[in-house]
């Protein structure tokens, strides 16, 4: 099962590194969404840091979701989808692969990239480590939610709208949680709470989310 969940996800990376152009988009939107923030609003340091970590969070969600629609459409158009079905004996490994995958070549961009979005904010240093940490607890909670609302709408015309109608309710708790850990920096307390919490999340959603999107998957393809 390991052997299956690796090949898929070295796969799915050397897919994306030649298709470095879509690779690149969801950190191109959340960079230049959060930077004109700044531009818009004023150089008002107070107002700055008030906004900044919701507004880090909402771009870093928007940009997963940009992505997270072709996690399996292009095997499904291809027709590599139905032959991985067919392989594999636990579609769940599969899955797991895919989100791993998209996870590393979109969400580990915006962690890296969440130090500056934090200078554009004015953040304190304690603040900025505060916002890498929680998204990097958050952005795998992205991928794997989006990859259940990818399978539901697999093969459909307005997949895409739908998948964001689908999985943006399901975000909202990572959101909270993301924004109120820095938030609770911000106020000199600790955000050891909202961390724990996007854990418990992310633990959860780690056992559920693959079953749900491998039930899914077999649901489209029948």
């Amino acid at each position: 099962m390991r052997g299956l969940l690796w090949a898929v996800t070295q796969r799915d990376l050397l897919l994306a590194r030649r298709r470095r152009v879509e690779a690149l988009l969801p950190l191109g939107f959340f960079v230049v969404a959060a930077g004109l923030f700044p531009i818009a609003i004023g150089p008002e340091p107070n107002t700055l840091k008030l906004i900044g970590p919701g507004v880090a969070w909402v771009c870093a969600l928007l940009a997963a979701m940009l992505s997270v629609t072709q996690m399996f459409a292009s095997d499904h158009h291809d027709g590599s989808l139905e032959q991985m079905l067919l392989a594999a004996e636990r579609l769940e490994w599969l899955v797991l692969g895919k989100v791993l995958a998209h996870w590393l070549s979109s969400g580990v961009p915006l962690v890296l990239a969440s130090p500056l979005i934090g200078v554009l904010f004015d953040m304190q240093a304690q603040a900025i480590a505060t916002l890498a940490l929680s998204l990097l607890l958050g952005t795998p909670v992205l991928s794997l939610l989006g990859a259940v609302g990818a399978a539901l709408t697999l093969g459909l015309r307005s997949g895409a709208s739908l998948v964001f109608l689908l999985v943006l309710p399901l975000t909202v708790p990572t959101l909270i949680f993301g924004t109120g850990a820095v938030g609770a920096v911000d106020a000199g307390l600790s955000p050891q709470a909202h961390l724990s919490l996007q854990g418990a999340l992310l633990l959860l959603t780690l056992l559920g989310a693959p079953l749900a999107a491998a039930a899914a998957l077999r649901i489209s393809l029948d």
